[in-house]
């Protein structure tokens, strides 16, 4: 069920790409300072567009892959979400916490910041590789996910049926809406609606109803298509970030992403999400 951590094999990093949380201040003076710090070891740095830095090249986050070895996000948890959904490819990303709430996902924050960069640039860390998945709609391919995709109802007056197939099953029950979650997100929405924390390395979904008509635990489940189906109008929230609109009676299916996140990680922590929550 685990997913193996692998150990970091890129001896020399070449080039570095920067992703900020947008408008913050202290997050682009930190990504500032990251730059020039990687040009005194040189080591060339990019900004990701719609960023800009003096003195470096900007590019579009789907030329990541071909310029850069490493993503560094600096931001919150949110940074580091969009960037694993806008950056193609499977390019390690170390998350900084600058600026962010409680940086669940980030491995280092301003305070360890320089002596943590020193010590990836010297070799030192491991990939933590994290599973995603990702909706469908008719010809539509929604961006994947790495926290869970939501499907709830879009009018508040009315609590439509949602039918949920998985593996050759179906089963349908009145609530107002459903989350899917990877053991990345069990920490997030999942949570809050009382589902259950899994490992971060586990290979498996959670299937948590919201507000069920009739009681209806939360699932672990393999790693299968999902098919859902929601009587009236929903909306499809993928990690809290983008929201579309299904129609009525429109099957979502959702099944696992082919490519993998990599975060560059240099502590190993068997529960490193809780101890961020602060259990």
């Amino acid at each position: 069920m685990a997913i193996k951590a692998e150990m970091a094999k890129t001896a020399k990093v070449r080039a570095v790409a920067i992703i900020t949380k947008r408008k913050n201040a202290e997050a682009k003076a930190a990504a500032e300072k990251i730059a020039a710090m990687l040009d005194s070891k040189g080591v060339a740095a990019y900004a990701i567009s719609p960023l800009r830095i003096s003195g470096i090249d900007t590019i579009e986050p789907a030329d990541v892959k071909g310029r850069a070895d490493l993503v560094f996000a600096i931001g919150g948890d949110g940074t580091t979400l969009k960037a694993f959904r806008t950056i193609p490819g499977d390019v390690p990303l170390l998350s900084i916490n600058v600026g962010g709430h409680r940086g669940i996902l980030s491995e280092v924050d301003t305070d360890n910041m320089q002596s943590a960069i020193s010590g990836i640039l010297d070799g030192r860390g491991f990939y933590d590789s994290r599973i995603r998945i990702q909706a469908f709609s008719g010809k539509t391919a929604f961006p994947p996910a790495l926290n869970e995709i939501l499907i709830t109802r879009a009018d508040l007056s009315r609590t439509p049926t949602i039918s949920i197939k998985l593996m050759g099953d179906e089963k349908s029950h009145r609530m107002d809406g459903i989350v899917i979650s990877t053991p990345t997100g069990s920490t997030g929405h999942n949570l809050s609606i009382g589902g259950p924390v899994l490992h971060e390395g586990m290979s498996c979904l959670i299937l948590s109803p919201i507000a069920p008509v009739n009681k209806m635990p939360q699932l672990v489940i393999p790693v299968e298509e999902i098919v859902v189906k929601c009587s009236l109008k929903s909306h499809l929230v993928i990690d809290g970030q983008e929201n579309y609109i299904i129609k009525a009676g429109q099957e979502v299916r959702i099944a696992r992403y082919p490519h993998d996140v990599r975060f560059l990680r240099l502590n190993k922590k068997g529960m490193r999400q809780l101890a961020k929550l602060g259990f």
